[in-house]
């Protein structure tokens, strides 16, 4: 029961869309209605207004941190179904009729919380694809797919099993990225979409 419990406290931490209810408190109406029509913060940054799309970023990467070290340290068990429920509730918030974001930077924020150099080397990773090919989207993807390896690498195959799961579901919920990318049609970050 306690495990139930804490997944559904992990899962509502994670529905909470930093990127909607900054957007809204700016005056700048529903992210929603802008650009690729996402919630997070590349979406945000389409606004124009960089210090929301990083504090957007840097929420939905604290949260999915916090939630991981608070189970952590609180329970005995259940961390990696937390993790795992943290990062459900950004995908899927109940809030928004389960259309979320796509959970990088949650995805991201969770591995800092889980195991710290997987964290590291993922935004490492993230951050140098982005830097240099200018394509949010493939840094993710990039990130996402060395970490199941990394995982395996840094902590144990139940951390790998966990990467592997929400490496696949950021694929999923890049589809149509990844369409654009082998079509040559991405647009690069901070370009309307």
């Amino acid at each position: 029961m306690t495990i139930f419990l804490l997944c559904v406290f992990a899962y509502m931490v994670g529905s909470i869309s930093f990127g909607l209810l900054l957007t809204r408190a700016a005056g700048l109406g529903d992210i929603r209605a802008i650009g690729s029509g996402n919630i997070g913060a590349t979406n945000v940054l389409r606004t124009g207004n960089k210090k929301l799309a990083a504090a957007t970023l840097l929420l939905d990467a604290v949260k999915g941190t916090l939630v991981v070290l608070f189970v952590r340290h609180y329970a005995h068990g259940g961390v990696f179904l937390a993790a795992l429920a943290v990062f459900l509730g950004h995908l899927y918030p109940v809030w928004l009729g389960f259309k979320g974001g796509k959970g990088v930077a949650t995805g991201l924020g969770v591995f800092w919380g889980v195991c710290w150099p997987l964290g590291a080397l993922c935004c490492a990773l993230w951050l140098a694809v982005a830097a240099t090919l200018r394509r949010s989207s493939l840094a993710a993807l990039s990130a996402f797919a060395i970490s199941p390896a990394a995982a395996w690498y840094f902590q144990s195959w139940k951390t790998a099993l966990l990467a592997l799961i929400i490496a696949a579901l950021v694929f999923w919920k890049h589809r149509a990225n990844i369409e654009r990318l082998l079509a040559g049609t991405e647009p690069k970050i901070g370009q309307k979409a």
